[in-house]
């Protein structure tokens, strides 16, 4: 246990202070392989290592594209300024607030482009890019919250996708990470992703 704890992206009690683990009081039947257990409270908590271990993954299948093979979209809110930081530090297109309908499947559209691989914050929210993504047969990376249903979704990335703390710790490792994998010299800052309050 205390080697697998090592091994973290970044150490457990970061994790925990961004709240990345902090499910909600849904859990669906997809997402609750990934439910460390549920609090008095009533809310889930999902287990650190899961998330840790499909982070590594996600970076790893990140970083067999160029960036302008993929895209970040980011309806929710809170995690529009880590998605933007994302987008600074990896070259990685990014779709905050609004995602253009049809601009990977409309060549008509001006800004068509063809990704090969996309990445959403909420298969729920970024439902329009996830349909995109459906009908052209891309692959799609989704950090999943305990409520998401996970269809069409071929990474999972279990974690809390609903605070600006915990979406700026994960943008901010996929980014490091992405980064040292394609041999970026400067790697990005965590404080860019991850404001003080």
């Amino acid at each position: 246990m205390a080697e697998e704890l090592k091994e973290l992206l970044v150490p457990l009690e970061e994790y925990k202070e961004s709240g990345v683990c902090l499910g909600t009081k849904v859990i669906v039947s997809h997402m609750r392989q990934y439910v460390y257990k549920r609090r008095a409270d009533g809310l889930a908590t999902i287990n650190t290592q899961e998330t840790d271990s499909r982070l590594k993954l996600a970076a790893n299948l990140l970083s067999q594209y160029a960036p302008e093979d993929i895209f970040l979209a980011c309806k929710r809110e809170a995690g529009w300024e880590a998605a933007v930081a994302f987008e600074k530090s990896t070259g990685i297109k990014v779709f905050t607030k609004k995602y253009p309908t049809g601009i990977i499947t409309n060549p008509n559209l001006p800004g068509f482009f063809e990704p090969s691989l996309i990445f959403i914050t909420d298969p729920w929210l970024d439902k329009n890019p996830l349909a995109d993504a459906i009908k052209l047969n891309l692959p799609v990376i989704s950090l999943c919250d305990t409520n998401n249903v996970t269809s069409n979704i071929d990474l999972v990335i279990p974690c809390n996708n609903k605070s600006a703390e915990s979406l700026g710790l994960i943008f901010y490792i996929l980014a490091r990470e992405y980064c040292q994998k394609k041999g970026i010299n400067k790697l990005p800052e965590k404080s860019d992703f991850i404001k003080k309050r």
